[in-house]
């Protein structure tokens, strides 16, 4: 079911900042509430797929564009590069809006989260502070860590502090990237995954909509990321964690580091991984058929375990 402007509705945030969210009601036999939350630089136009298959199952799926990125304007005016000074106002904006979701479907049913990426990170540290719950939570590819090019994780953020000192925390790091290709026979790159109807897909959608789509993160926004990684990674942050957590990762994954995840994985009590192995790309649910499939199935299994049916 391909998702479309019709669909879309806005919601403030805590400071009157207007989000972007989509919501499906659930078909046939009621399964519970579930909230979907991307990754940087996604939109929902980008996982209509998974959502709709969601909702196909009954669950009634909600998923919110990140404030700053996606039909959720922009952090930089008139600017595409991914911005951010600190990502509490984005923990701000999902402790409001999951106690909200929660208020609204009382009584529907388990509330269960899926989170990948940057969304995945965001979801395990507002965990971790007390700031949302969930019956069970499943996160695909979180950002524990990110690839920095060989540099030590300290210093990739000493050298985007340093950026920022400098007054370049609103300029793009490396190159922006331009517009993708979108013709058959167009070589397209398999970073984030190896499926090449999807990556033409979302190319042809942001090209007719580049108000949607998210070009190369800033200098700040990498400082960002590495305060807010080194938070989460404090002794006994994670330890906290007491929701059922299941956690996707990639052996391939050249976006976000697989290492991290497993230390992480590691400190949270009861917490369930599973890794696939180098073939398979950052965006697990949106992989060729048998990865994604895979993928589905482990989460839907996770969440009969753990949320049984209403």
């Amino acid at each position: 079911m391909p998702i479309d402007d019709a669909m879309m509705e806005s919601w403030p945030a805590p400071d009157g900042w207007p989000l972007r969210r989509v919501r499906l009601a659930g078909q046939g036999k009621p399964r519970g509430c579930l909230l979907f939350l991307g990754g940087r630089a996604d939109h929902i136009e980008k996982y209509d797929e998974a959502l709709a298959g969601w909702a196909e199952q009954g669950w009634s799926v909600e998923s919110v564009d990140w404030r700053g990125q996606g039909g959720s304007g922009r952090l930089i005016a008139g600017s595409a590069l991914g911005h951010a000074e600190d990502f509490a106002a984005w923990l701000e904006d999902i402790e409001a809006y999951a106690r909200d979701w929660r208020v609204r479907t009382e009584g529907q049913g388990p509330h269960v989260i899926v989170a990948h990426s940057m969304g995945g990170h965001l979801v395990l540290r507002a965990l971790a502070e007390g700031r949302i719950a969930a019956d069970a939570v499943a996160l695909v590819a979180p950002m524990l860590g990110i690839h920095t090019g060989g540099l030590p994780h300290w210093l990739a953020g000493g050298i985007a502090a340093a950026a920022c000192a400098l007054g370049l925390g609103k300029r793009g790091v490396g190159r922006v990237r331009s517009a993708l290709r979108v013709d058959e026979g167009a070589t397209l790159p398999t970073i984030l995954t190896h499926d090449r109807e999807r990556l033409l897909r979302e190319a042809r959608f942001e090209m007719e909509r580049p108000d949607i789509a998210l070009d190369t993160p800033t200098w700040g926004w990498l400082r960002a990321a590495s305060r807010s990684m080194r938070l989460l990674m404090r002794p006994g942050v994670l330890e906290v964690v007491r929701v059922p957590l299941l956690i996707l990762a990639s052996e391939g994954d050249a976006v976000v580091s697989t290492p991290a995840i497993l230390r992480a994985a590691a400190r949270i009590p009861g917490a369930q991984t599973h890794v696939y192995g180098a073939d398979v790309a950052h965006e697990i649910l949106r992989e060729v058929d048998a990865v994604r499939d895979d993928a589905l199935a482990r989460i839907d299994a996770f969440f009969a375990e753990h949320c049984p049916r209403p």
